[in-house]
């Protein structure tokens, strides 16, 4: 697997819970930290019950833009393969959706914001 053909993803929350990467991707991620900014994060309640059994929490962080550039989500990103980024997406509940962000450090990567 060459450099090119993995992905960014920036966690905020329950995918960087190993049980969470190991039920999504089979194995453990290694990240870097990092942030958003311009957003601010706030909890939103789970009910699915496959994502209740992997997080073990039933409200999860959730982030959608402050308009404040004083304001920081802090987090983690992960070097993915894209096959893991749909494992990602099927994860996620309704509530979220996938965009792409520039971070605190310059890097682009995809994240989970409100839906």
């Amino acid at each position: 697997m060459t450099l090119a053909e993995n992905v960014l993803l920036f966690s905020y929350g329950t995918l960087q819970l190993r049980s969470v990467q190991i039920a999504n991707f089979g194995r453990e991620l290694k990240g870097r930290p990092d942030a958003m900014v311009g957003w601010h994060r706030a909890m939103v309640e789970i009910t699915d019950p496959d994502v209740l059994a992997q997080s073990g929490e039933t409200h999860h962080p959730i982030v959608s833009p402050s308009g404040n550039p004083a304001d920081e989500v802090p987090g983690v990103v992960f070097e993915i393969t894209p096959d893991e980024l749909i494992a990602a997406d099927g994860y996620e509940v309704a509530d979220y959706k996938r965009v792409l962000v520039t971070l605190k450090s310059g890097t682009q990567a995809w994240v989970y914001v409100k839906a």
